[in-house]
């Protein structure tokens, strides 16, 4: 039997495809893949290889906290202005919320009772502080507030096999009438 001289790797190892999977250097075979994907792909999470990118489109508040609140819990904003802010700003006030009888009709805001009120000025406001009434009234001026209906009062309501169902006093009372 006669012995095979194996050839050297070097000597193996020439031409397209050999020992490179398929296609030599990763830089030979540009597919969306070797961009970095197509499109918004690798922005995601910490910003991945496109932050310099992602960062010219949309600025740095692309990454990032900037806040969630699911639907279910859902915060009430309140715009709230104080006494000291409304004779300081009266003039902003005026020309932003004033109409022609020279009331300020302030309907989404709540006035609070911080600082001092020396003008004569009368507020249709959502709502109001006690002390925010007395400080306006003592200068002579006058606050009207919206009144705001109460909420249905939830009641439990037993069902057969001892379920029970809620329904709001508004529901119960129709259904007596």
């Amino acid at each position: 039997m006669t012995q095979l001289k194996k050839k050297r790797k070097s000597v193996r190892m020439r031409g397209h495809g050999m020992g490179s999977y398929g296609w030599g250097a990763r830089k030979k075979h540009i597919s969306s893949g070797n961009k970095g994907g197509k499109g918004m792909s690798g922005t995601g999470k910490m910003a991945g290889h496109k932050k310099t990118y992602v960062m010219r489109l949309y600025g740095t508040e692309y990454f990032g906290k900037q806040g969630h609140t699911s639907r279910a819990t859902e915060h009430r904003i309140n715009n709230v202005i104080n006494v000291s802010e409304i004779e300081r700003d009266i003039e902003t006030l005026k020309h932003k919320y004033g109409n022609k009888e020279g009331v300020l009709e302030m309907k989404e805001f709540k006035i609070l009772g911080d600082g001092e009120i020396k003008i004569k000025v009368t507020i249709k406001a959502l709502a109001a502080s006690k002390s925010a009434i007395a400080k306006i009234q003592a200068a002579g001026g006058k606050v009207t507030v919206k009144e705001i209906a109460e909420k249905p009062v939830f009641v439990a309501k037993p069902m057969a096999g001892g379920k029970k169902s809620h329904k709001t006093a508004a529901v119960l009372a129709i259904g007596k009438k």
